[in-house]
């Protein structure tokens, strides 16, 4: 636990930045009807016993708006690629000539964007929350430094609003990450 006020306040802030990065690590993953190599990032691949990101074992590109192609670095690794992709949740069929996966992205529907508006409102109602905890907890310490006679009544409400200030401006960042995605998903 940081012992000083800019202790809690350095944390404080590097956790937020996290929880932000962590949001918008999550919503690239998110389908939007083009053709993006983060959508393959939570995938992993069963490859010699081990369980791999795609992106360790191919190379990832985009050479139309709704294509992706997978280039494996060893052909013996297509079928358990291929495997990865049908069973994960982005609802994409792959397409092998046994040296490379094509991934046609279908266009997306209305339902479907109004469910993927949902799931990163979800995501971004999760990272607030996240942030907001990182508040409370800061708080606490500030309260138990203040309670120790390590602080002053004065330097730990002094702190508090720094802290409030920082939950502020890391909730107003994931609120533009979740704006810039629900446009994105739904432009045509």
């Amino acid at each position: 636990m940081p012992e000083t006020v800019s202790g809690v306040l350095e944390e404080a802030e590097h956790r937020m930045k996290r929880t932000v990065a962590a949001v918008e690590r999550d919503m690239a993953g998110v389908r939007t009807g083009r053709a993006s190599p983060a959508l393959l990032d939570t995938i992993k691949v069963e490859y010699y016993g081990s369980q791999l990101p795609i992106s360790q074992v191919a190379t990832v590109s985009v050479p139309e708006p709704r294509l992706m192609v997978v280039a494996p670095w060893d052909v013996s690794a297509v079928p358990a690629i291929e495997r990865a992709i049908l069973t994960s949740d982005l609802g994409l069929t792959p397409q092998s000539d046994g040296r490379v996966i094509r991934l046609h992205i279908p266009p997306l529907t209305e339902e479907r964007r109004k469910e993927l508006v949902r799931l990163v409102g979800r995501m971004a109602e999760d990272g607030r929350v996240a942030i907001r905890n990182i508040r409370r907890d800061a708080n606490e310490s500030l309260d138990k430094l203040e309670k120790a006679g390590d602080i002053s009544e004065d330097d730990r409400d002094a702190a508090k609003k720094r802290i409030q200030e920082m939950t502020d401006k890391y909730i107003k960042a994931v609120d533009e990450v979740l704006e810039r995605k629900t446009e994105e998903i739904m432009e045509q």
